[in-house]
């Protein structure tokens, strides 16, 4: 994974754990610099452990370079210090990966009933992955080619921990749709590319609490590199424009470029039982080639 005979440049946020951790790792796995960011100093941030420097140090084991940055992204500043660091230090960027949101455990009864709060991951979720693109985005045309991904979810389409969560994936679909059509002319593609069941920190404390009937009927869990390693892949495939615009079920496009799993395993895709992405309309791509 290189370019011009220099490593590849990413920034992941909200990678301190969970998905945003495996895909930096998965990146780094494939020899870039990834700037990890989150607010986690230390692993008592939340209770699923986890931090930065963690990260950034599992990247750099796996191959790559990992630079820890603590960044709140609901702080529009710190955001644009990261990228400003990015451009003093490496003077581009070549992938954005935006993974960062507050989203909280799932809890009983109607949305009404749980604390407002809850609206935070339209703010550090739908909100940051815009300010995270806006900062991005110069340093990205600059290359003449680059790559934006949201980390999406089959909750932009059915029904999954409530209507927060389903507006910020369903939004962070259509933003990266919007930004793929201005951003097609410099090369650079947007795209979201939505998980399946995950195998993270906070998915085992939930399956701790379910009986054993319970967790047997569960779908299986793809591992938290699975997307990094389909990013990885799709950035250097040479159809990236092709599906830039896109919402694309990660487990699809991972068949499609022909990436397995970690443990060499295909996730399913999951299309059947809770939809598929929506066909975006021609108007999105007028000057497709």
């Amino acid at each position: 994974m290189t370019q011009s005979g220099t490593g590849v440049v990413a920034v992941v946020t909200g990678a301190s754990r969970g998905a945003g951790r495996g895909i930096a790792e998965a990146l780094g796995q494939a020899g870039a610099v990834v700037y990890v960011t989150a607010r986690s100093r230390g692993g008592d941030v939340s209770p699923y452990g986890g931090s930065v420097r963690e990260t950034a140090d599992a990247v750099t084991r796996a191959g790559g370079t990992g630079v820890p940055v603590l960044v709140d992204h609901a702080d529009d500043d710190a955001v644009a210090d990261l990228f400003g660091r990015v451009r003093d230090e490496h003077g581009r960027l070549d992938i954005l990966v935006n993974n960062a949101a507050l989203v909280a455990d799932p809890a009983p009864g109607g949305f009404w009933e749980h604390p407002l709060s809850a609206a935070d991951l339209i703010t550090v979720g739908l909100r940051s992955h815009y300010t995270a693109a806006w900062n991005a985005a110069p340093l990205l045309i600059a290359n003449g080619r680059g790559l934006i991904v949201n980390t999406g979810h089959y909750g932009a389409v059915s029904y999954h921990q409530g209507p927060a969560y389903g507006a910020q994936k369903a939004g962070a679909d259509k933003m990266a749709a919007d930004m793929a059509r201005e951003l097609r002319p410099h090369g650079v593609a947007a795209l979201s590319v939505w998980m399946g069941s995950l195998d993270t920190e906070r998915a085992r404390a939930h399956l701790d609490t379910l009986t054993r009937e319970q967790r047997a009927a569960l779908p299986a869990r793809e591992s938290p590199s699975f997307t990094g390693r389909v990013i990885a892949a799709l950035y250097t495939s040479g159809e990236m424009m092709a599906f830039s615009g896109r919402a694309v079920i990660g487990a699809e496009l991972a068949a499609y470029l022909d990436v397995t799993d970690v443990d060499g395993s295909r996730p399913r895709s999951r299309r059947h039982v809770l939809g598929g992405p929506p066909e975006p309309h021609p108007s999105l791509w007028p000057h497709a080639s």
